[in-house]
């Protein structure tokens, strides 16, 4: 490491225990929940390290150059934040305007409900990702990081324990 770049990482170590609190403030006066402000300082703090190169010759500069990179991240996080409420807004308009997939209503598919309660976890992924998302025994394998031949067995189990939990009926793997 350079003499210089090690002035500069001394100057941003005094610097930020100097300015952090202040800087906390910033956010915590313009973000909801506030405390998402503690976020937003441990971002800015990341790129005053990252922007080290950048930092102002003179020491009464550096208050305001970390307060302008603060700003960007804070316009940063107001912009993301729009975007993230705007899509789900959007997303709560067509999934209120589009009946929703597989089996959502337990007064009509109460069965089915409980014989999928039934199932552990993988196996109810499988069945759902089958034939509710439309995935292929690869794309599932893919999706829950096992081998195809896995999931195909574990889908014909499931299946079968299904079949005796809706019909009652002995499975074909009880005769076995």
């Amino acid at each position: 490491m350079s003499a210089r770049s090690d002035d500069k990482r001394r100057r941003i170590e005094r610097a930020v225990p100097e300015h952090s609190p202040a800087l906390l403030a910033y956010f915590v006066r313009r973000v909801v929940p506030a405390d998402a402000a503690a976020d937003l300082l441990a971002e800015t703090l990341l790129a005053l390290w990252k922007r080290a190169n950048a930092l102002p010759a003179r020491d009464e500069e550096i208050r305001p150059w970390m307060f302008g990179i603060a700003r960007n991240v804070l316009l940063h996080h107001q912009r993301s934040t729009a975007r993230r409420l705007a899509l789900g807004e959007r997303l709560r308009n067509q999934l209120s305007a589009e009946p929703a997939p597989g089996f959502v209503d337990v007064s009509v598919f109460g069965e089915l409900h409980d014989a999928l309660g039934t199932l552990d976890q993988t196996d109810r992924d499988i069945i759902g990702l089958l034939h509710w998302d439309g995935l292929s025994h690869v794309e599932i394998a893919r999706v829950l990081r096992m081998k195809e031949g896995t999931v195909r067995s574990r889908y014909h189990r499931a299946r079968e324990r299904l079949r005796r939990e809706l019909t009652g009926a002995p499975s074909s793997l009880d005769s076995r």
